[in-house]
């Protein structure tokens, strides 16, 4: 998607460590415009799948998710937590992850109430990287019976072995911008 990655360009900062900073627009301060054009480009690329749930991952997912599920009718959309609350009551699926920019590993919970087995659901995020983010979804998905249609990535770090895993695990993965390479001491980047 040539909008976002002309965003990246102009307002995105690589920093050493192959870290991309986009958080004027995409994980801190959100572009609302630039989201509902991420999420036409999904459900252009989605087109024909039966989405009945968007399931993202707290916190920087969330925002992209709503978006996009006006472009899909309006679907509920479900985010796994990062944290056990009081708030969490009943049967839930559990995950752990680790994080790549937090240097950590965290649980992610999603209510059994908010996946119903033979749903179709389509998973969103704002990063793929090594993509252990998304096989904690996808091992909540698979715990509760539900129909991956697809995965939705605003950013995907190509030169990462996350997408790849996907892709080869058949998983239809639809990423709006693929980084080739970034360079954090010369602050460049170039797209797949």
């Amino acid at each position: 998607m040539k909008e976002l990655e002309d965003r990246i360009r102009r307002d995105g900062t690589v920093k050493p460590g192959d870290v991309l900073k986009v958080d004027a627009f995409l994980n801190h301060q959100c572009d609302v415009t630039l989201f509902d054009h991420m999420g036409a480009e999904w459900a252009r690329i989605f087109a024909g799948k039966k989405i009945d749930k968007i399931l993202t991952i707290e916190a920087s997912g969330i925002g992209i998710a709503c978006i996009a599920a006006q472009h899909f009718g309006n679907v509920p959309v479900v985010f796994a937590k990062k944290t056990q609350s009081i708030n969490l009551d009943g049967d839930q699926y559990t995950a752990r992850v680790y994080s790549y920019t937090k240097q950590k590993e965290f649980p992610v919970i999603v209510s059994k109430r908010f996946l119903t087995k033979g749903e179709h659901v389509l998973l969103i995020d704002d990063f793929l990287a090594n993509g252990k983010a998304m096989h904690g979804l996808i091992d909540i998905c698979n715990e509760a019976g539900v129909v991956i249609e697809g995965i939705g990535i605003a950013i995907e770090k190509g030169f990462q072995r996350g997408g790849k895993e996907l892709r080869d695990a058949g998983y239809n993965v639809a990423s709006l911008a693929i980084v080739k390479s970034m360079d954090g001491d010369k602050g460049t980047i170039e797209f797949a």
